[in-house]
């Protein structure tokens, strides 16, 4: 494997995908990672905001649609909270994983909201 040129880096198709099955939902859902810049501001605006609901915020942020648009945006938040924490939870372990979150990283964006 030999160094990559600044096209290769750029043109790369790098950001995962994964369908999880969401049982509670009777179905599946489709989560995207995050790019560097979607997990910079996500990270920024869980330090700044008061943000309670992480796993909520991480699903709206990371699900998406056939075509890869967000099904969720932030007014939607809210309302997804009153889900199922299995279900987030389990959308979150696969948008942190594909995106590149640890444990350590998640739990301190929960303290620092």
């Amino acid at each position: 494997m030999g160094l990559l040129t600044r096209e290769q880096i750029l043109s790369a198709d790098d950001v995962k995908t994964e369908i999880v099955p969401v049982p509670e939902w009777g179905g599946e859902v489709r989560v995207r990672g995050m790019t560097g810049l979607e997990r910079d501001r996500f990270e920024a605006k869980a330090v700044d905001e008061d943000f309670e609901n992480v796993r909520a915020a991480y699903a709206a942020a990371t699900i998406i649609d056939e075509d890869g648009n967000n099904l969720f945006d932030a007014e939607d938040i809210t309302e997804l909270g009153d889900k199922s924490s299995s279900a987030l939870q389990r959308v979150l372990l696969v948008a942190q994983r594909i995106s590149g979150v640890t444990d350590r990283e998640l739990e301190s964006m929960e303290k620092n909201s």
